[in-house]
This record gives C-alpha cells, structure tokens and sequence, in this order.
C-alpha cells in the first residue's frame, strides 16, 4: 500500500512537470511567432530593427527545444537507434531498458552541472550589455536539469509498473 502511495507522487510529479513544460513550450512558440513577425514588419516597413528580438528568439528556440524533448522523452517519442532496437527481443529490451534510463540521467546530470558551472563562470565576465542573453542562457542548465528528472522519473514509475 505504501508503495502505492509513492507511486502515486511520482505520477503526480510528472504530470505536475508535463503540465508546466506545454505551458512554458506554447508561450515560448507563441512569443516566438510574435517576436519574428514583428521583427520582420519593422525592418521591412520601418527600416527598424531590435537587437533584442533576435537574441531572444534565439533562446526561445532552446526553450521550446527543451521542453519539448522532455515532453517527446514522456511520450516515448524520443530519439532511439531504430536499427538496433529492431534487432532486440522484447525481453532484451525490457532488461535494458533501466541501465539506459539511469545512464541518460546520469549523462543530463553532468550536462547539468557542467552547463551551470559554465553559466556561473559567464555571469561573472559578461557585460553589462549582455545580461539580457546571460539570463536567458539559464535554459541551458535548466533544460538539462529538467531531462534528468524526468529520467528520474520515468525510471521510477516504470520499475514500479513492472514489479505490480
């Protein structure tokens, strides 16, 4: 009963994170379409144009990258060596299938830390007219954070379906 329980907090968080990641994946498509089209009016019927509107749909583009990685890697839709997996038994594939989840969080982990450490390094040195990029970068660590909790967890309610 009390493994139940958890179970049910681990499928409550990651419908918690799915329900924040379309969010944050739609108003960055949305802010996206927004900010290119305007941009495009300006510079073509006003000779204006703003620098920031490319350095943030730049970043919005890794947004929406990222978020929707994590919501494919939900969906099962996630990139996968096709021909290998063809070639597997489903009995293989259902042994390897924990090894690989732990391997991938463990690899977003270090992509995690090594992102932030770069990100801590940069802040210090950047300039005061890039701090709009500089925070905007946060996504990077953060979209690595977000693919290793979801290998977290996707790794822990699997196991849990298997043994019930």
């Amino acid at each position: 009963m009390q493994t139940k329980n958890k179970l049910n907090i681990f499928y409550a968080i990651k419908e918690k994170f799915i329900i924040i990641e379309k969010l944050i994946a739609c108003f960055s498509l949305l802010l996206l379409l927004v900010l290119a089209f305007s941009q495009v009016i300006l510079r073509n019927l006003f000779d204006l144009g703003f620098i920031e509107i490319d350095i943030i749909s730049r970043h919005l583009v890794l947004f929406i990258t990222f978020m929707g990685a994590a919501l494919a890697l939900e969906g099962n839709q996630h990139i996968k060596l096709d021909f290998i997996n063809s070639l597997l038994k489903p009995s293989i594939k259902e042994k390897l299938q924990s090894p690989l989840l732990v391997i991938s969080s463990l690899v977003c982990a270090v992509f995690f830390w090594y992102a932030l450490k770069f990100w801590l390094d940069e802040r210090l040195y950047a300039p005061a007219n890039e701090q709009l990029a500089l925070h905007l970068a946060l996504i990077i660590p953060v979209g690595f954070l977000t693919l290793h909790i979801h290998f977290l967890l996707l790794l822990l309610t699997t196991k849990k379906i298997k043994a019930n």
